[in-house]
């Protein structure tokens, strides 16, 4: 995305501590591409601090596995500091300076139960929403809308970035600058750092590539759950459609997501990845399902198309995976840059 606001002619600054494996490799291409780069951590309040003075802020940062604070070496104080506190330090810059804020938030801020609950079909193939029924309020079959329920539990993941949109929107209203709120599926491109519990579109074409081990995880293990893919480039235009409505109020709290026509099931990714590459391991079916696993999620973003100008996504699924791919065939190491052995 960075890279398409160049494009524009925009100026670029970026923040990040590096903390995340491979990310080195992004800061070099990024300031060979006109990127500004302070090594920092925005859950300190003095890098903040010193940053220049910008007129947008978009908030990307964050731990962005629902399964994150759960165990291992991320625990649940250090995600609300990635999620929430390192926001607070960004809400204190936007109101010194008057920027607008951008918040990238999720999909996963939804109530599980309600998500869970979805009639589906069961096809050969994937999961599909079961529209011939009666529906929860903010969802049909062009996906999940802002209205669905956000009701607990949501994850501790989706719980950090809800109350992040709430704490948000209060700032700009008390402050007097601009704040959207952008609740995005899965963000998919070449060159994301893809792991099997973020970015699983780049992680499984990279695994599929080099016949790493991949497990159909829940549901009888055979990979029918169904996740949309939306470009970076797609999120940037509409960001800066946004960017252009002055002042603060109204609506601000909108989905964005590849929706239908870019959707599939890790079962139907897994087939397009044989027919690309010519594999013919497969995956390990699993059918012990994971804490706060959803069998379908797909974004409605109607509502943006109607606000913003006829904003649609424009890079199709096909496009997303084979940018991927390419970016996979010249990079053989990218797993492992990715931190994983």
């Amino acid at each position: 995305m960075a890279a398409y606001f160049l494009r524009q002619g925009l100026t670029v600054c970026g923040i990040d501590n590096l903390m995340r494996p491979g990310s080195e490799t992004n800061r070099n291409r990024l300031r060979e591409d006109g990127v500004e780069f302070v090594h920092g951590d925005i859950r300190s309040a003095s890098d903040v601090a010193g940053l220049p003075k910008c007129d947008w802020v978009v908030d990307a940062a964050a731990n962005p596995s629902v399964l994150a604070g759960l165990h291992g070496v991320s625990g649940s104080a250090q995600l609300v500091e990635h999620n929430l506190i390192s926001l607070v330090h960004i809400l204190e810059y936007c109101k010194k300076h008057g920027a607008g804020l951008f918040v990238i938030s999720s999909s996963r801020v939804y109530s599980i139960p309600a998500l869970a609950g979805l009639p589906m079909r069961d096809t050969c193939e994937a999961f599909v929403l079961d529209d011939t029924v009666a529906l929860p309020f903010g969802v049909s079959a062009k996906g999940i809308a802002r209205e669905f329920s956000t009701s607990a539990p949501v994850s501790l993941y989706g719980a950090t970035k809800l109350a992040g949109e709430v704490l948000a929107l209060e700032y700009g209203e008390a402050f007097g600058f601009p704040v959207w709120v952008n609740r995005c599926g899965v963000l998919a491109g070449a060159g994301q750092f893809g792991t099997p519990d973020q970015g699983i579109f780049a992680y499984w074409v990279n695994a599929c590539l080099r016949k790493r081990p991949r497990r159909f995880i829940g549901w009888d293990g055979k990979g029918k759950q169904v996740r949309d893919a939306l470009h970076p480039i797609d999120l940037g235009r509409l960001l800066l459609i946004q960017a252009k409505i002055p002042g603060s109020g109204g609506q601000r709290i909108y989905t964005a997501g590849g929706g239908p026509a870019n959707a599939m099931s890790l079962q139907q990714l897994e087939a397009w990845c044989h027919e690309r590459f010519g594999t013919t391991d497969v995956p390990t079916p699993d059918a012990e399902p994971r804490r706060y696993d959803i069998p379908w999620a797909v974004m409605d973003s109607s509502a943006a198309t109607a606000d913003f100008g006829g904003w649609t996504p424009l890079v199709s699924l096909p496009e997303i995976l084979e940018g991927i791919a390419q970016h996979a065939e010249a990079h053989p190491d990218w797993l492992t840059r990715s931190g994983l052995s």
